[in-house]
Parts: structure tokens; C-alpha cells; sequence
């Protein structure tokens, strides 16, 4: 059904995390990124060839370990460098019934774009449940914001916005 065979480069996982997306998460940080964000909370994960590479197996079983997961959610780097197994992981995710946060340094206009000539990037667009989408920009830096760095990144209902044909935000 999904090919857990294929291979993702990976700078961390954190099993648990509450910061990173409604709910109970594993948060999958992806190796690589080249939108350099100033003031990148990660930049340790810009490198292609840094991290370390992992069979997507490896990531399903950590989170087969925890009942307690609402979802998963790809970060990094940026996951959309990566689109194909985290398409198949993501797919994965909805057959065992967790969801999908995606953090993208592209928006969503901009994937769209990329995904009419890119099938991968299309197709992990069409499983992502919820998106972070934008740059980090160091000046609009706000703390205070939910699930994002700053205020220019939205937090997009990616299920609601498939159905109605515009974006819808899941938290203004």
C-alpha cells in the first residue's frame, strides 16, 4: 500500500511535541533548505547533505510506540524538498488515522505553481491536513502568534480549502 521503503533524509525526530501543531505530534525535521531564513530557528538543516538518511520504516515505528499521537508533522529544512516520501508517509498517516502539519518556507501559491509541473510536490500538498506556509522574516518575528514565528506565515485548513476553492485559515 505505501512504499515504507523509501529513503528520506532526516536531521531529527522529536517523538513528542506540543509546539509544533495541534495536539499530541512527532514532529519529523527534514535535512535540507534553501530558503536560509535570517533568524532561522534551524539552520543546522540547510545542508542536503547533512543529517542523516532513514528508510520511511523508521519513522513509522517511532510513531507506532505512541498511542497518545494526533498526528505528525514535517518540518525542517524544507519538507518540500523531499515531496516523495513524505507523500507516502503522510498517506500512511491518514490510513492510520493521524493527520498532517506541513511548515513550508514557500507559500501556497507558490506550491501550487511548483505542483502543476512537480506530481511529488502535488501530490504532498493534496495530504497535508494543515499548512504553515512563508518564510520566516526575522523583523515580523511575534512570539505570541500559535504555531508560527511570524506574522506574515499563515495557518492554512488545507481540507477546508481544497473544498471551497480558497484559501481558508485555520487560525487567524
Amino acid at each position: 500500500m505505501f512504499d515504507l521503503t523509501k529513503k528520506i533524509r532526516l536531521a531529527d525526530i522529536v517523538p513528542e511535541s506540543v509546539v509544533d501543531g495541534k495536539g499530541i505530534r512527532m514532529t519529523v525535521f527534514v535535512q535540507g533548505c534553501g530558503h536560509r531564513c535570517k533568524g532561522c530557528h534551524n539552520p543546522s538543516t540547510w545542508d542536503v547533505d547533512g543529517g542523516e538518511e532513514h528508510t520511511l520504516d523508521f519513522i513509522t515505528a517511532v510513531a507506532e510506540r505512541d498511542p497518545l499521537l494526533d498526528g505528525l508533522t514535517f518540518s525542517g529544512g524544507e519538507p518540500f524538498m523531499q515531496p516523495a516520501p513524505l507523500c507516502e508517509l503522510a498517506g500512511w498517516c491518514h490510513s492510520r488515522g493521524l493527520n498532517v502539519w506541513c511548515y513550508t518556507g514557500y507559500t501556497y501559491e507558490q506550491l501550487v505553481k511548483l505542483g502543476e509541473t512537480d506530481d511529488d510536490i502535488r501530490g504532498l500538498l493534496d495530504r497535508v491536513d494543515v499548512l504553515v506556509d512563508g518564510p520566516f522574516i526575522e523583523n515580523r518575528k511575534d512570539l505570541t502568534l500559535a504555531f508560527r514565528g511570524s506574522d506574515n506565515q499563515r495557518v492554512i485548513d488545507m481540507n477546508k480549502t481544497r473544498v471551497d476553492g480558497k484559501i481558508v485559515l485555520l487560525i487567524e
